[in-house]
């Protein structure tokens, strides 16, 4: 038995010093800076711009007496290696929620119908430029725009 204990002794100690000496290797002599963004997918020909879609689809009464439903997925491009400018969109979701539901809800049907939906887009970019204080939001892309 003794020669079985000190044959996983020396085992465990060569093991605790190939640990202890690789951690000691890489805090002081691996002088590359971690890459943040090298989970994060890059889109082509765009210099890491994503496209941000954490507002969701969102489900909205118009203001008919009978109210209708407007289903409308707002997204936009953004750049993620702006820390604060992507921390600031991710506290202010439920605002940019708010303020579509507040803009679109404010119309009915038909105006809904009648509306260009440039102008839609231009409003809602404006009002949502207006909250944010740490970046700017150059344009807004709808992939559902349904009037039910």
């Amino acid at each position: 038995m003794p020669f079985v204990y000190r044959s996983l002794m020396v085992c465990l100690v060569t093991l605790g010093i190939i640990i202890i000496g690789g951690t000691i290797y890489g805090v002081f002599f691996n002088l590359s800076p971690p890459d943040d963004n090298r989970n994060e997918p890059v889109l082509q020909g765009s210099s890491q711009q994503q496209i941000f879609t954490g507002i969701g689809q969102i489900r909205i009464p118009t203001a008919d007496p009978q109210p209708g439903m407007v289903i409308l997925f707002v997204s936009f491009p953004y750049y993620p290696g702006d820390r604060a400018f992507s921390e600031e969109l991710a506290l202010r979701l439920g605002d940019l929620r708010e303020i579509i539901r507040d803009y679109i809800g404010s119309f009915s049907v038909a105006e809904l119908q009648r509306q260009d939906e440039e102008i839609i887009r231009e409003e809602l970019l404006r009002r949502f430029n207006g909250i944010l204080r740490l970046g700017r939001i150059q344009t807004l892309f709808f992939s559902d725009f349904m009037i039910i």
